[in-house]
């Protein structure tokens, strides 16, 4: 064997090692990509009616409602600046600190159903459209929050939510996430 030959055998070799190396870099690569969009998705923040400003349900007291009467019907309340609890990616705010609290302590009560997006539009299939939370209504213990009024009374003229109630869920589940 000759030393050109000889050479070119170890330039060869070499050559393969690396492509051998590049190759298992890639997919390296390729599984490490895989594993952050898993991750990311596993840890998607759910959507949450807001401004540009992140602020959710048009700024209201979402703990406030609870309180407010239904008959006649009370305006919702005005959350302040000074009262902010981040969650779900949004800024929440709250009149007072009590209710600030209270959310803190258990949003899940407190924050509204589809995270304030209106319950009529998902309950025939209008998708997830923001509500401003001065249309509102409390059936059993959640919140709901409607784009119009008209969408609130179709609600209230049913003895039964339940079938808009299930619709509203499924196309919530299909569309959050």
């Amino acid at each position: 064997m000759t030393a050109s030959t000889s050479s070119k055998n170890n330039k060869s070799l070499i050559q393969s090692q690396i492509h051998q190396w590049v190759m298992c870099a890639l997919v390296a690569l390729m599984m490490i990509t895989t594993n952050i969009f898993i991750v990311t998705d596993a840890f998607a923040e759910e959507p949450v009616s807001k401004s540009r400003r992140g602020v959710a349900i048009g700024s209201h007291d979402t703990v406030a409602y609870h309180s407010l009467s239904r008959d006649p019907h009370a305006k919702a309340v005005a959350g302040k600046k000074s009262w902010v609890v981040e969650y779900l990616g949004a800024k929440w705010r709250f009149a007072s600190k009590e209710s600030a609290d209270l959310f803190k302590a258990n949003p899940e009560k407190y924050k509204p159903a589809y995270n304030g997006y209106c319950a009529n539009a998902l309950s025939i299939g209008n998708g997830l459209v923001k509500t401003n939370g001065k249309t509102w209504e409390i059936f059993g213990e959640q919140l709901f929050l409607f784009y119009a009024e008209a969408g609130r009374k179709r609600w209230l003229s049913t003895d039964d939510i339940g079938e808009f109630k299930a619709v509203a869920d499924a196309e919530w589940e299909r569309l959050s996430r």
